[in-house]
């Protein structure tokens, strides 16, 4: 039977998974291209557990086996095998590489398939991931795109090489599934906090793998929503010269509305099925949006752009989506705006290039290829 420990491979090539792990650990934290197919569910695992403390591993390992057999046994099989079937390539972990997932792959091999397992298991995979980053925070190099609210950053990153990801670019905020200001909730929630990590350290490691001089990743504070980026990326993004896209009012109205309000409401309906459910939604989160920063807008401020948004919500169920842009507008201009060049004057000593989306996306691939920044 086969051990495997190409991490690299396995995350180059993003290899499907089996993760044998109970659902209350998987549930935590496991690699992006992994499914749950537990040796033990969480209640089997707690009561082995518990007899591992009291008896000791003999008895736990004899009452696992006492819990998994028969007919639950040769399901679990079944859906073992049903995925090694679908995915030839592909291999099996638990935590540490241990127990769990050596009974897993003798068990296949007893039904006659010779599957891989992962040597040390999850822990191996989320220590090489860790010091991979770690590495990179210090031996390549980074730049920050910045730009005010609407500007199209992330739109930059991921297509602004003719349409395409910029090499070396990596989409924080598609990793954290937030788009980052207080109107930034999409669909699906967030990952967990270490889901998070671990698919920033993957993105991190396959774009240091690219020919490339630098790391380009978007301008963003600590949280983006919950998710917290890791205190080494912090300081990289923080020191790293930055690369400021510049676009109209009127452009980065039209961008917001597109993302905050069609594509929004079009990711709840098609989750929803239901249109009026998913309007119900829709118009939920923007109050609560609003809501959230209502201190920092203080109490004028906020009763005018609530007024604003019921106006436009109005018009919105007469079929007149526009209305939408009059809040933005205001928003983005007396409320992001003045917050976004205070902190950009103050960072305005790590500018190198200033431009539209086109002209940052052409500099930045100079960059990539024929450097001038160190």
């Amino acid at each position: 039977m086969t051990d495997i420990n190409d991490f690299p491979a396995l995350f180059r090539n993003q290899i499907p998974l089996i993760d044998t792990r109970a659902p209350v650990e998987f549930n935590r934290g496991s690699m992006p291209s992994a499914i749950n197919l537990p040796l033990m569910n969480d209640a089997e695992r707690e009561s082995v557990g518990r007899c591992y403390k009291d008896d000791g591993p003999e008895a736990a390992i004899a009452l696992g086996h006492q819990l998994v057999r028969g007919t639950v046994r040769d399901d679990r099989i079944a859906a073992w095998a049903e995925f090694t079937q679908a995915h030839p390539q592909g291999a099996l972990f638990c935590f540490r590489g241990g127990m769990r997932s050596k009974l897993s792959q003798q068990w296949l091999k007893d039904a006659g398939i010779d599957y891989p397992r992962i040597s040390g298991g999850y822990k191996a995979l989320r220590r090489w991931l860790i010091d991979s980053s770690d590495k990179i925070y210090s031996q390549q190099g980074f730049i920050v795109v910045a730009g005010k609210t609407g500007c199209a950053k992330t739109r930059l990153i991921n297509h602004g090489a003719s349409g395409g990801r910029l090499p070396g670019g990596i989409d924080l905020e598609g990793l954290a599934n937030h788009r980052g200001s207080s109107f930034g909730r999409r669909d699906g929630g967030q990952p967990t906090q270490i889901n998070f990590e671990i698919a920033v350290d993957i993105a991190l490691f396959n774009a240091s793998e690219e020919p490339v001089s630098h790391i380009i990743a978007e301008d963003e504070s600590r949280l983006i929503g919950r998710c917290a980026l890791a205190q080494n990326l912090q300081s990289c993004l923080k020191s790293a010269p930055m690369v400021v896209v510049e676009a109209s009012l009127e452009d980065r109205v039209d961008h917001s509305f597109e993302n905050y309000i069609l594509a929004n409401l079009a990711d709840l309906q098609v989750r929803l099925g239901d249109t009026s459910e998913a309007f119900d939604h829709f118009t939920g989160d923007l109050y609560a949006a609003l809501d959230r920063i209502k201190k920092r807008l203080g109490g004028e401020r906020h009763c005018a752009l609530t007024r604003q948004l019921d106006d436009a919500i109005a018009s919105h169920l007469r079929g007149d989506t526009s209305v939408h842009r009059g809040w933005i507008a205001s928003l983005l201009r007396d409320y992001y705006d003045p917050m976004y060049n205070y902190q950009l004057e103050n960072r305005k000593e790590r500018i190198v290039f200033r431009g539209n989306e086109t002209e940052v996306a052409g500099f930045l691939l100079t960059q990539q290829h024929d450097p001038i920044l160190a």
